[in-house]
């Protein structure tokens, strides 16, 4: 119960205004037998019946206000509850470190946002108030009833046709407002669940706010529905609740009527009004909202457990003050010194030093396991040393923003997974603001332009798994990281799906971009790494040797063992023996 008052707390005003507002509600039913006694009570002498019939009606007329003006209020706290929890969630997966992320399944993560803030809303919203009221409702019919006999049930068959009826008539609007809610909802996990998947690119192009933001748009367009559907409803339910006080109304005109002509007795009718206003509604209530509450409780549960997600800490503020000082630097762009890093277990890199010039290519390579993609995370800062320390331009990455970071870096990953979008935006995503003229320049260098230019929607063609190819959505990855010369290029497999005709093409980008800057490559490929300046080979997670291809043929077996199993050793490096 904590954990669901800590959702419904900000709008604890609105809740306390509902819960006077269902009270008075039930008073309005509760006094209903009253006045109908005081009805019956004057057919009986010389007074006139318009004033208690009067009366009667007064108080259908103020309830259908008071339950009409509830329901909405309840319903619009309800769906404001739900957007919060979804925002909040969100943002906290965007926020969210690297390890966090991808040790929960994705679909688990897309079903707390989706489903479980569904079942959150009714219980942080209208259960509880509900519950108080049925409580309340039924402790009062039981007092009226314990002086009194039950009859003409068939009254309350009647009653129930009556509510079948105008709901048959009602709920195509309710549940036309529902699919529009529940579609959006869909959109909403749909995207979440593919920018989840591709969170290292999200990190590494600085998007975190933009993916965020334009994941919300959908669920502030499901909040828009669910609060008409909400108001239809509110409209439907008091509708059918009228229309039975209007009958039992017209009944009990009939029924005074067979009372004065000695056809019934008074405490018959009496009786059928307390049945039909007091028994049924707050049996209903309870177990309604008993379900709707447990329900809820597990839900709020689920939610709250995304508050233990670790984040990362950024200081936005700071960032433009840390930036990279103007002029030429001398010295490395990037080092490691003596780092240890892992994902929890045991370590993946063990006392791990390395350099990375500020011009040249660094190619990084080693059996399965080596913890080679670990490095390539730990210089774009998706992990943090667990010992030792990592170096942009001689600073510790302890003492800069990740934004800070990885505005200097350009990462493509392994698995090249695409971001829910068209392949414009694709290209844009870490620089949005980048020109025509470059998105076509880095077109070229990847070989893609042909392509893109052959699709009838061209830039605008929606990017999926099945549009395009695995290797051309490595190029499409490729082409988004060089759109602006980086700093530094990280290049994870980048290689690994495409023909030998792609493959020259981007080895020719690979030695342009080392000419202007860094470029570290990670490959099992070692025919896309053997021109490389500096090579660095791997072992259990240390460095084990590195220098030129050359060098390493002739001094290290490991290296020598790899080059022999793919047969690409060169004239200058025969294979011995």
């Amino acid at each position: 119960m904590k954990v669901l008052w800590s959702f419904a707390r900000p709008h604890k005003g609105a809740l306390a205004i509902g819960l006077v507002l269902a009270l008075l509600g039930s008073a309005t039913g509760l006094a209903t037998p009253m006045v109908t006694k005081w009805v019956l009570d004057s057919l009986g002498s010389s007074t006139s019946p318009a004033g208690p019939v009067l009366a009667l009606l007064g108080l259908m007329l103020v309830g259908s206000v008071i339950w009409l003006t509830q329901w909405i209020l309840l319903g619009t706290v309800g769906e404001r509850v739900v957007l919060k929890a979804r925002e909040s969630m969100v943002r906290r997966f965007f926020r969210a470190t690297i390890p966090a992320i991808t040790k929960r399944p994705t679909g688990e993560l897309v079903t707390r946002v989706t489903s479980d803030t569904v079942l959150l809303r009714e219980a942080a919203s209208s259960s509880v108030i509900g519950l108080i009221n049925g409580v309340v409702m039924l402790a009062g019919t039981l007092v009226l009833m314990s002086v009194l006999d039950p009859v003409l049930l068939a009254t309350t068959v009647a009653a129930v046709l009556v509510v079948i009826a105008l709901f048959a008539w009602l709920m195509p609007a309710i549940a036309k407002e529902q699919e529009k809610a529940q579609d959006r909802v869909g959109r909403l996990g749909g995207v979440l669940e593919g920018a989840l998947r591709a969170i290292r690119t999200v990190k590494a192009s600085r998007a975190e706010t933009r993916q965020s933001e334009r994941i919300l748009v959908d669920a502030e367009a499901a909040t828009v529905h669910g609060v008409r559907a909400v108001r239809r409803q509110a409209v439907a339910w008091v509708v059918a609740w009228s229309g039975i006080q209007g009958a039992i109304l017209v009944i009990l005109g009939l029924g005074a009527w067979r009372v004065d002509a000695g056809l019934l007795e008074v405490s018959s009718l009496i009786a059928f009004l307390l049945y039909a206003f007091a028994l049924m509604e707050p049996i209903t209530e309870l177990s309604q909202n008993m379900t709707a509450l447990q329900a809820g409780l597990a839900a709020a549960g689920r939610i709250r457990d995304m508050d233990a997600l670790e984040v990362e800490e950024d200081e936005e503020d700071k960032a433009s003050a840390r930036s990279r000082p103007s002029g030429e630097l001398d010295g490395p762009v990037l080092e490691l010194r003596e780092v240890t890093a892992g994902y929890g277990g045991d370590p993946a890199l063990r006392e791990v030093s390395l350099t990375i010039p500020r011009r040249g290519h660094t190619a990084i390579v080693g059996p399965s396991g080596a913890g080679k993609t670990t490095m390539l995370s730990l210089i774009m800062r998706f992990v943090n040393p667990l010992s030792g320390s990592v170096l942009l331009d001689g600073r510790e990455y302890a003492d800069l923003p990740y934004a800070e970071v990885r505005r200097r870096l350009a990462y493509v990953e392994q698995e090249t997974p695409i971001v829910p979008g068209t392949i414009r935006e694709n290209l844009l995503f870490t620089h949005p603001d980048a020109t025509g003229e470059e998105v076509r320049r880095a077109l070229a260098e990847v070989r893609l332009s042909d392509k893109i230019a052959a699709l009838d929607d061209g830039l605008d063609t929606p990017l999926s798994s099945t549009s395009v190819s695995g290797g051309e959505r490595q190029r499409i990855a490729l082409a988004r990281a060089i759109l602006r010369t980086p700093d530094v290029v990280l290049l994870d497999e980048a290689t690994a799906q495409v023909d030998g005709r792609t493959e020259s093409a981007i080895h020719g980008c690979i030695r342009r971009l080392a000419r202007e800057g860094a470029v570290v490559t990670v490959a099992h490929r070692l025919s896309t790494v053997i021109d490389a300046d500096t090579i660095v080979v791997m072992e259990d997670g240390r460095v084990r040797a590195s220098g030129s291809h050359e060098q390493l043929f002739a001094t290290d077996t490991l290296y020598r063992e790899l080059v022999e199993a793919l047969r690409i050793a060169g004239e200058s490096t025969p294979v011995p023996g």
